[in-house]
């Protein structure tokens, strides 16, 4: 979704995908984090120049180092902890879940302000001072703050195992949401003539507080401020993992809001900087409602088709109904099986924590919901198809984030072969791959 001049120029969404669905936002949460953060400061819950371990006396070491001692809130902010690494493994392992603890008794091995280490650990450092401070989670501190007054709503965010929400990640809000939390930002804080945020907090928090590398070409090395990147041509931005972006552009007044399931995100912001920024001037453009027609009608057709290769195989009456036995693998799936009718499929993949059970289409989406990524109920549109005679494919879109699941099975007699590919991953993008064997009773 574009905005210029605080309109939507254009907006498009790739069936399946839509504009009414909320996605994950991954690291995009942190500037909403940040924002809270600058919220609670104006209300005077806090000072960027409080010490961390002011607010956890429980929480704290019994030898407290000096760095430790001198982490202000602003180094949460800037990711100049003085930790060398990211502290969000250190907190996942904590036994009792405690991760306030855990991020404490991290090594902290510079002064805190002087070294950029990208943190979301930090993050969930300001998420749990801003819970001690105010008695409300995150998410239910902005919601009459800063959601409600954007019209944001729906609005969802991952919690630690002690009720804080994660800060850093988790935050599940919709496309359009982003690009009015990008547009209060590059109107000073003030939205319907009301203001919702300090000019002066916005001024700082979108500036460059710390190095984090030698510029160049990287957008990812011009300057970070408070939980916001600096970028090349005068431009800052929140942005999540795999393409979630809130891209400010004050010089063009201008804000661009994506989300996405890319690999590679320098790629995606050169593509603003190349076509986007030298098509925004100053002045207004001659009308050609033809053109404009030709945009808004392809803006409306924007779909990506199930995939489409072999739509029947004479082997379907033969596997359908039957369980394969999985070997043990890494996914934890314990079984397979698939019902095939007509046009519709329903595919069973067994596991420890119970049966998946997906509805396919053949070559069609059909819309459903599944445990199969997260471990809770998330929307999933399916498919079906055949490679070869032998092997059925199995297409899957999650579509409240940026993954999808390609799954292709080979049959050979009472066996399979199931290979399994994210399009991508934190991790390796493709899965061992699997075997099973067609159970006696079948």
């Amino acid at each position: 979704m574009l905005l210029r001049h605080g309109q939507v120029t254009a907006e498009g969404w790739w069936a399946p995908y839509s504009a009414d669905l909320p996605h994950m936002m991954f690291s995009l949460s942190k500037s909403f984090t940040s924002t809270a953060i600058g919220l609670a400061a104006d209300e005077g819950y806090l000072s960027l120049d409080d010490a961390v371990i002011s607010y956890f006396p429980q929480e704290t070491p019994v030898e407290i180092g000096p760095n430790l001692a001198a982490m202000q809130i602003r180094h949460l902010l800037m990711m100049g902890t003085g930790n060398e690494q990211d502290t969000t493994d250190k907190m996942h392992g904590s036994e009792d879940g405690n991760w306030v603890r855990a991020f404490l008794e991290a090594p902290v091995e510079r002064e805190p302000g002087t070294h950029f280490v990208y943190n979301s650990g930090a993050t969930y450092m300001l998420s749990a001072i801003l819970q001690k401070v105010t008695g409300q989670t995150l998410l239910d501190y902005l919601q009459p703050r800063l959601f409600e007054p954007l019209g944001i709503e729906g609005a969802a965010w991952e919690s630690c195992p002690r009720g804080i929400n994660t800060g850093g990640w988790g935050l599940s809000i919709k496309t359009e949401d982003i690009a009015r939390f990008g547009q209060l930002y590059l109107q000073k804080g003030v939205w319907n003539g009301k203001r919702i945020l300090p000019e002066a907090w916005i001024e700082e928090a979108t500036s460059k507080q710390i190095s984090n590398g030698d510029g160049g070409d990287n957008d990812w090395a011009q300057g970070y401020g408070y939980q916001f990147w600096r970028c090349r041509h005068g431009v800052y931005r929140g942005d999540g993992a795999f393409g979630q972006y809130c891209i400010v552009m004050p010089e063009q007044d201008a804000v661009l809001a994506i989300t996405s399931g890319a690999n590679d995100m320098q790629a995606v912001l050169n593509a603003v900087w190349e076509h986007l920024l030298p098509a925004t001037g100053p002045d207004p453009l001659s009308p050609e409602r033809d053109m404009q027609q030709k945009l808004d009608d392809q803006l409306q057709k924007l779909i990506l088709h199930p995939p489409q290769q072999q739509a029947k195989s004479p082997l379907e009456q033969t596997i359908s109904g039957k369980t394969y036995q999985l070997e043990e693998n890494d996914l934890q799936l314990t079984s397979f099986a698939v019902e095939i009718s007509g046009n519709s499929a329903d595919v069973r993949f067994g596991s420890h924590s119970g049966d998946h059970v997906i509805h396919c289409g053949r070559e069609e989406w059909v819309e459903g919901t599944s445990r199969l990524l997260q471990g809770k109920e998330t929307i999933v549109l399916a498919s079906f198809t055949w490679q070869k005679p032998d092997t059925l494919e199995l297409c899957l879109r999650f579509v409240e984030t940026p993954f999808s699941i390609t799954s292709s099975i080979r049959f050979n007699g009472n066996e399979l072969v199931l290979n399994r590919k994210f399009n991508v991953s934190f991790g390796p993008a493709e899965s061992p791959e699997i075997r099973g064997q067609r159970t006696e009773s079948d």
